[in-house]
């Protein structure tokens, strides 16, 4: 059973919930007020006032009809009439009803008047907003009566609507404002964060309120311990590797001044073995060094590091590439470094490799394809963890690589705030590694 949910409908943003939090009591505090003050005012006060100057129509109308003759009734008539502030016309024209779509109380005056006086031909409130004019069938003929409109309504009613709604979109303004400047330092703290989270250190000073400057502190704290700990950590493994290639080098050199022999080519092989440990130590390592950001033409990188990657003997091929140069703000030799990984990973385990560009709508995606046997679903996960050594999956030939490719790889894309993905080569067959960056 699928439930109805209002979340989405509701803003994805901090900012548009901050405003609809404002908005919404603003609007129902509007329409609440705005219902009492038109029940209050336009129906129950004209109610009241157009049945007061009902009994003065009364008045008139019965003494119209009881005069002895016409001219008594004429003079009577327009006395009576001057004395309770009306015009009198007998006999009067045709009056019709008339009254503008959003004049509520003279649909209340209409509405009285007509069930009081049954011989009521019309009331006309749209000649003249300002007067009042109406038409009744008596005994000698129609009577055509005009009052002030301030007889049976209040006057200027709808000032107060104005005047409500003026200050509600000033406060609402003043309120957006300050709105505004409240969320002006939590934007900046999820732009500093955002930016580290893509390798990019941007100048960040907490402020706002207590809360967000807790957070803004917390976040500067943060930051400064990963970046102490990247570089304890690439201090540590550099001074490492440097400190074993010394003896190393002085027991491959030893070793070289033997006379040829099994066990000397045997222990020839461990030293190389482990000075390619130290070199894939070191690339770990700088996967995170510090490296500033430029302009890079990834298309034009890329096609190097292919053309490269020819020249040295590999079957790589290009595949689609943009027409036209795809600028980003990269690492070049930490992007550099992360597709030669990838395509050194291809041509291994399979025989061939094809490198393609993809711009996206939000990303773009760099794709190295090869035809070997691939790696299972299952497997992927594990096959970006660092010293991952997946033979079972791959081809178990001798120098199958030390399990750090992919995990470097990975390193450095997601310090660029992109992703590593493994899939399968719909072309090829094998594995499919695709880079995806944000644009």
């Amino acid at each position: 059973m699928t439930w109805f949910s209002i979340k989405r409908y509701l803003p994805r943003s901090l900012y548009g919930r901050a405003a609809l939090i404002l908005l919404v009591p603003i609007i129902t505090i509007q329409l609440v007020v705005s219902f009492a003050f038109i029940q209050r005012l336009y129906e129950d006060v004209t109610v009241q006032m157009t049945q007061n100057i009902a009994i003065e129509i009364d008045l008139l109308v019965s003494t119209l009809e009881t005069a002895a003759d016409d001219e008594t009734a004429v003079a009577m008539l327009g006395e009576r009439a001057s004395a309770l502030g009306m015009e009198a016309v007998w006999p009067g024209q045709a009056v019709v009803d008339q009254r503008i779509f959003y004049d509520l109380s003279g649909r209340v005056v209409q509405q009285i008047l007509s069930d009081r006086f049954s011989g009521l031909a019309g009331v006309d409130l749209r000649t003249n907003d300002k007067l009042v004019q109406l038409a009744i069938e008596t005994a000698r003929g129609p009577l055509e009566l005009t009052f002030p409109r301030s007889r049976v309504s209040a006057s200027n009613p709808h000032q107060l609507l104005v005047l409500m709604v003026f200050t509600a979109v000033l406060m609402t303004l003043i309120a957006y404002l300050f709105l505004r400047n409240q969320l002006r330092p939590i934007r900046r703290l999820a732009r500093a964060a955002e930016a580290f989270g893509r390798g990019r250190v941007e100048p960040y000073a907490p402020s706002g309120a207590i809360e967000v400057r807790s957070a803004g502190n917390t976040f500067l704290n943060m930051r400064a311990r990963i970046e102490r700990h990247i570089e304890q950590r690439t201090l540590m493994l550099s001074g490492v590797s440097h400190d074993l290639r010394t003896p190393l080098t002085r027991l491959k050199l030893g070793l070289s001044m033997q006379e040829p022999s099994l066990e000397v080519d045997a222990l020839l092989k461990d030293v190389g073995e482990m000075e390619r440990l130290i070199d894939a130590f070191l690339d770990f390592a700088r996967a995170e060094a510090v490296e500033e950001l430029a302009e890079t033409d990834l298309v034009e990188l890329v096609d190097a590091i292919v053309k490269n990657a020819v020249r040295s003997g590999k079957d790589v091929e290009i595949g689609s590439l943009p027409k036209e140069p795809v600028q980003l703000k990269l690492r070049p030799l930490s992007i550099h470094r992360a597709v030669e990984n990838l395509i050194g990973n291809a041509v291994r385990y399979g025989s061939r490799a094809r490198v393609s560009i993809t711009v996206l709508e939000t990303a773009l995606r760099v794709s190295v394809e090869d035809d070997g046997p691939g790696i299972r679903p299952d497997l992927r996960e594990e096959a970006l963890k660092p010293f991952a050594r997946l033979d079972a999956a791959r081809n178990q030939n001798e120098g199958s690589g030390l399990g750090l490719g992919l995990a470097i790889a990975a390193d450095i894309v997601r310090s660029h705030g992109g992703s590593l993905r493994l899939g399968d080569s719909a072309d090829l067959g094998g594995l499919s590694a695709e880079i995806v960056l944000p644009l």
